[in-house]
């Protein structure tokens, strides 16, 4: 059953597919934390380098990438040239790849939110965490939809989620909520 309208393939389709679980994460408010955009070291400031991680980012992408997912985590950003090319400085700067094992051919970048979905169409993800509930209403051909809102996201986190999405606060969290629904599947 194809996805429609924001709903996404029931997990025994996914199983029956035979598809291995494929993570996708957000870099901004995700992984880049967002909390010091009115300072200094704000990622859009003068000193983007200077910018922090989301707390426990790394350590959980590493661990995530080991088990459930083989290898296989993207990251998937919304960046036009300038911000695309700041946030692969970034990554290098603070050793993503060396910390986490996701490989630099794993980063994705498009220019518009919703163009996430194909992203996530070609590349199999099963599994999508992003700070923007509006991205994650595009990803409906993913099972696995996480809301992060503890990056210091700008969006507001809605009181109700939709019965796909699942909110989390911490990396902890998203580890927890993620070996969860892969178990399911």
């Amino acid at each position: 059953m194809a996805a429609h309208g924001g709903r996404a393939e029931r997990p025994d389709e996914v199983r029956a597919a035979g598809r291995p679980p494929v993570l996708g994460v957000d870099v901004g408010g995700v992984i880049i934390d967002r909390v010091a955009e009115d300072h200094d070291t704000s990622f859009f400031g003068e000193t983007p380098m200077r910018t922090p991680a989301v707390e426990g980012a790394f350590e959980a992408i590493a661990v995530l990438a080991a088990d459930p997912f083989q290898g296989r985590v993207h990251l998937v950003s919304k960046a036009k040239l300038a911000t695309a090319d700041r946030t692969r400085r970034w990554l290098s700067l603070h050793a993503f790849t060396g910390r986490t094992g996701v490989p630099e051919t794993n980063l994705h970048f498009v220019l518009e939110r919703a163009d996430k979905a194909p992203v996530c169409r070609r590349l199999g993800i099963t599994d999508f965490v992003d700070d923007r509930l509006d991205v994650l209403r595009h990803l409906g051909t993913v099972p696995g939809r996480y809301l992060f809102t503890g990056g210091g996201g700008d969006a507001e986190a809605p009181d109700e989620l939709p019965e796909w999405a699942e909110r989390a606060a911490t990396w902890p969290e998203l580890i927890a909520a993620i070996r969860r629904s892969v178990a399911r599947r």
